[in-house]
């Protein structure tokens, strides 16, 4: 078998059973291509890991990229990173076709109705989890913490990560050069899920393919952290800015986003289908993705030495406590939106218990829990 053939079987069945989250499938990567397949070694392997924390969009998708560059040149970078996204993509594009046809369908109004305050749940468990990694310092706590104000406030996404990551690459720096205490652990407040605003409501508009395709690709471009931050994004660019879309139908995207394997940014593709059909959800996924190919094929030899940069990982450390900011403001402003009577907030508390006790429970499991609820309450 080509090495090409190789790259592209493995990143295809990768994609169909990724479940889990950047983390497990980074995790699946690592035993197929370090320890089975041995490609590489573990130490290079660690290297793209991080390398993949220094440029936009979503670290397993551009991880495969760099596995599939590594394995069989720019051939395999291409094979890899379709492969691993296609299930995703195709899965999202029925199921936003069932959504479309059949989702307000009378029916259906109470599953998404419990889902929406599970998809909360585990948004806030995201938060906490990522929170507890990116709060190295004090320093952080507090640019995180501005950030999310900011956010809250109605600062860009794009703006506030930058301009966070900015000023933590300034003032780490200078702090790198004084004497004193290095490391601290805050915890990351659950009480941050508590409800401050009300959710909007706007009708969607009709939009061009174009515009469906260049404001994916604007995300896609300035996309640093986890998946999940893309929720972020996605409510900065297209329900504040453009009103497309409403909260709700955005939760039903990212709840549906939660049953496919592979990365979450698949849930683009549901949400072009819901603008444009076919054509809409194509170019959503290409605008998305397309980016992180540009970026590995261009930075890839270069990338594994910024890690070592004091000014490029003081950068680094202030965007992803950036991101976690801007994400605990999405849940705040969410969770006014998702639970609006005692029933919702009974669903939205139960999932909450599920990701602090059992936190080990597939995302999968709390999505059809809360649809369950929503079943039995409504």
């Amino acid at each position: 078998m080509s090495k090409l053939a190789e790259v592209a079987l493995l990143f295809l069945k990768l994609g169909c059973v990724a479940f889990g989250g950047p983390a497990a499938h980074i995790a699946m990567m690592e035993d197929e291509v370090v320890t089975k397949r041995k490609w590489m070694t573990r130490e290079h392997f660690l290297d793209l890991v991080g390398a993949t924390n220094l440029i936009p969009g979503p670290n397993s998708t551009e991880m495969a990229i760099h596995c599939g560059f590594h394995r069989a040149g720019w051939a395999g970078l291409v094979a890899a990173g379709v492969c691993f996204i296609l299930p995703a993509v195709m899965m999202t594009g029925v199921l936003a076709y069932g959504y479309v046809t059949y989702g307000h369908v009378p029916a259906w109004e109470p599953v998404f109705y419990g889902i929406r305050p599970a998809v909360i749940a585990i948004m806030l468990g995201a938060v906490m989890k990522l929170g507890k990694k990116a709060l190295k310092g004090w320093e952080l706590g507090v640019i995180g913490g501005v950030v999310m104000i900011g956010a809250l406030t109605g600062l860009s996404e794009i703006f506030a990560i930058l301009g966070g990551g900015v000023a933590g690459m300034i003032w780490l720096n200078i702090k790198r050069a004084l004497p004193g205490p290095k490391s601290f652990a805050p915890p990351v407040w659950p009480a941050l899920a508590l409800p401050t605003a009300a959710a909007a409501s706007v009708p969607v508009v009709s939009v061009s393919a174009a515009q469906v395709f260049l404001s994916f690709l604007k995300i896609g471009s300035v996309l640093f952290g986890s998946g999940y931050v893309l929720i972020a994004y996605l409510e900065g660019e297209f329900i504040d800015r453009l009103g497309w879309l409403t909260r709700s139908q955005l939760l039903d995207a990212v709840a549906i986003g939660q049953f496919t394997p592979g990365p979450v940014l698949s849930t683009s593709t549901f949400i072009g289908y819901q603008m444009q059909g076919v054509t809409g959800a194509i170019l959503a996924t290409l605008g998305i993705f397309l980016p992180s190919f540009v970026f590995v094929a261009i930075l890839n030899p270069y990338i594994p030495k910024l890690r070592k940069s004091p000014w490029a990982s003081c950068f680094l450390d202030a965007v992803n406590v950036s991101v976690v900011g801007i994400m605990a403001a999405v849940v705040v402003e969410w969770t006014a939106g998702a639970v609006t009577d005692w029933r919702s907030g009974l669903i939205a508390a139960l999932s909450i218990a599920v990701v602090l006790i059992a936190r080990q429970t597939n995302v999968v499991w709390i999505v059809l829990g809360g649809a369950l609820l929503g079943l039995l309450l409504v």
